[in-house]
């Protein structure tokens, strides 16, 4: 996936292009970048800004668009009317999520757009916005009104959808002890999100929040999901926060090892030759569990699916703790009595497949859906801990790939299994690389 961070450069790290840029390869997409200015800044305080000119800008653009496909935008700092004019020129026409994150000010007190700009910002990018996501401060700026009511709040955010933006995300609003709200109001709908807030100040949330979102936009989410994700995102970063300078922390999220290594491993299934072929009707999913899972809670999994996309296997989701059931209750189930397997994939049935499979020297089990109890089939998500559990009463080292030959509405599946995603992926390269 590639998302365009139209931003400015921080040379602290902590916000700008180069916040977005380590944000977006975090989620696992590649980051493209136009720079609208130069700051010097750092943890401390704010230097001085040298804007690009019209001519680099719309060369950058042109650049990244004639190129690349281009799946999200996120505008950031501005600065000027003429930056303003010229990214509104080069994504007019785009029918893709366009997240405008309207930094006016610096967490360390600079000014980041020309009080001349103001108008043309309003005119020119917010109508071209597939959400606005504003602190509250900004908010107040933009709808020149002040908050102090959850009925002023709808009122200010009203004015900015009348400027044409139809959904309007304010972040990091403190309603109660302990608690952190972001209010998304949509064309029809408005709602609080709550999360937990970590009382500390920080320079880079805002920019996190914003890549997180339109990171999962691009995804295909909706925008109350997209703003869920992007809260989430945004708490780990502030909880990671690292104090890099000698001035205020820099929000950081940590890279989750099991995520790290599974997200690699689905990379190099999707690259395995003619694997489209090789995923079921109801998709796949790729899990990777910790050390003694007690749940699917403590198994990564993909939200969405791996899903067959013409001749190809996209990724459709993202990776979460809990974001699978049925494989990662298989690997649930097995890891009760083989402690080392903690990954699995599944894949569409196919006796050519099993075949393959067992020359390869795997060690190959499979349990008769027709044979399941009543009891279990009327159990909703039993079936595959039934079947698993069955395989292992009569096994005494762990098979490496289980498989069942379906039922009535029930698609037959195999299961691949492994110490971890890597291990996985080589018995899958035996079949078919």
């Amino acid at each position: 996936m590639n998302i365009v961070s139209i931003g400015g450069s921080d040379p602290s790290g902590g916000a700008g292009i180069q916040s977005d840029v380590k944000d977006l390869q975090l989620l696992d997409a590649h980051a493209l970048t136009v720079v609208t200015a130069i700051t010097g800044q750092n943890t401390s305080k704010f230097g001085l800004i040298q804007p690009s000119s019209k001519k680099i800008m719309k060369d950058q653009l042109d650049m990244i668009f004639s190129d690349f496909k281009v799946e999200g935008v996120k505008i950031g700092m501005v600065y000027s009317s003429e930056i303003i004019k010229t990214i509104h020129n080069s994504l007019k026409k785009l029918s893709i999520p366009i997240v405008l994150d309207p930094v006016i000010k610096s967490t360390t007190g600079g000014m980041l757009i020309k009080n001349s700009a103001i108008n043309d910002f309003k005119k020119y990018l917010i109508p071209l916005a597939t959400v606005i996501t504003p602190n509250k401060f900004e908010v107040e700026f933009l709808s020149k009104s002040k908050i102090n009511s959850k009925k002023s709040l709808k009122n200010s955010v009203e004015i900015i959808q009348k400027l044409g933006s139809k959904n309007v995300i304010v972040t990091g609003l403190s309603l109660e002890k302990g608690k952190i709200a972001d209010f998304v109001k949509t064309e029809k709908n408005h709602e609080f999100i709550i999360g937990r807030k970590i009382s500390t100040k920080n320079h880079g949330s805002g920019g996190n929040y914003s890549a997180a979102m339109v990171f999962s936009l691009a995804q295909g989410k909706s925008i109350t999901e997209s703003a869920k994700f992007a809260q989430k995102f945004t708490f780990e970063s502030i909880k990671g926060a690292q104090k890099r300078g000698k001035g205020i922390t820099i929000t950081h999220k940590k890279i989750d090892k099991l995520q790290n290594l599974l997200s690699k491993s689905i990379t190099n299934f999707i690259e395995i030759k003619d694997i489209s072929d090789r995923i079921p009707e109801c998709q796949t999913n790729f899990v990777f569990a910790k050390e003694l899972p007690k749940s699917v809670n403590d198994i990564v999994g993909i939200s969405g699916r791996l899903v067959k996309s013409g001749n190809s296997v996209i990724k459709a989701g993202n990776l979460e703790y809990g974001g699978s059931t049925h494989v990662a209750t298989a690997v649930l189930e097995i890891n009760k009595k083989f402690k080392n397997i903690r990954s699995a994939i599944n894949l569409k049935y196919s006796s050519s497949v099993i075949s393959k499979l067992e020359k390869s020297g795997l060690v190959v089990k499979s349990y008769d859906r027709l044979k399941e109890p009543k009891r279990i089939k009327n159990k909703e998500g039993s079936s595959i801990q039934w079947g698993i559990s069955d395989v292992l009463s009569k096994s005494k080292t762990p098979p490496d790939v289980i498989y069942h030959k379906g039922d009535i509405g029930k698609e037959p599946m195999i299961l691949i299994f492994g110490e971890d995603p890597q291990a996985v992926i080589k018995k899958i390269s035996k079949v078919f690389s």
